[in-house]
């Protein structure tokens, strides 16, 4: 059985440095967004064009598309509201609505355990506040880490898992060259750091690609933290490493 893995929101970052490495190990992958992926073989790949600010038509034009891809073994969720109207209504309806809705939808098409996984993409945002970050951002991020709990409880039954991966900032291919031209905040994250460097969208990838693996087969309910130790700074002592004293 070739593994199905649909990534919703998979088009850039993350999402589609993870496609690029399943695909590569021939596997089929099926990615719904609001434009197509760039830059990835279209052998065993299926592009789904939706807006997930409509989520019952989302789910229709998945299910019209992953015909013949086989069971799912992978249902990964990458997405983040990129809207111009109501940002709370947006980030709600794009993150958690939508996310419960393609997972009810899925639920009587996952492979059979311990194949089936779920990795729903959080935040260090749903743990901490960002400055200048949006409520609905934060809230959202929080609320897709509790709903990846949640359906550990619900699906573990069935063999289902699902966990959480929320990674830090990090650098992908649409900002890169923005952190690697700043030396001075480049240098600001490799000082804060444990591990000294920033991490990559490759990396964040590899995570998920571990979750969705049978080499996860009894993990579920979990938050993994990809952020090279960061959250593990005291924030008082973190300011003043920064400050100097």
């Amino acid at each position: 059985m070739t593994p199905h893995h649909i990534l919703i929101g998979g088009t850039k970052g993350a999402g589609r440095a993870l496609a690029r490495s399943l695909l590569a190990q021939g596997h089929n992958v099926t990615v719904l967004g609001r434009s197509p992926p760039s830059g990835l073989s279209r052998d065993r790949l299926r592009s789904v064009e939706a807006d997930l600010e409509r989520p019952d038509e989302a789910v229709g034009r998945l299910f019209e598309a992953v015909s013949g891809q086989g069971p799912i073994h992978g249902l990964i969720f990458l997405q983040r509201y990129r809207g111009k109207g109501d940002d709370w209504e947006g980030e709600i309806t794009v993150e958690l609505t939508a996310t419960r809705k393609l997972v009810e939808a899925c639920i009587e098409h996952f492979a059979p355990a311990p194949l089936a996984a779920i990795v729903m993409v959080g935040s260090n945002a749903g743990k901490f506040i960002q400055n200048g970050g949006p409520a609905s951002y934060h809230v959202a991020k929080a609320g897709i880490v509790q709903l990846a709990r949640w359906y550990a409880m619900k699906l573990g039954p069935k063999g289902i898992r699902a966990n959480a991966v929320s990674p830090c900032t990090f650098l992908k291919d649409e900002s890169k060259n923005f952190y690697l031209e700043n030396k001075k905040l480049l240098n600001l994250y490799e000082q804060i750091v444990p591990l000294r460097r920033m991490g990559t969208a490759e990396e964040v990838a590899q995570a998920i690609e571990f979750l969705i693996s049978p080499k996860a087969s009894f993990i579920t309910g979990q938050e993994l933290f990809v952020d090279g130790g960061l959250s593990l700074h005291l924030h008082d002592s973190m300011a003043r490493m920064v400050a100097g004293m």
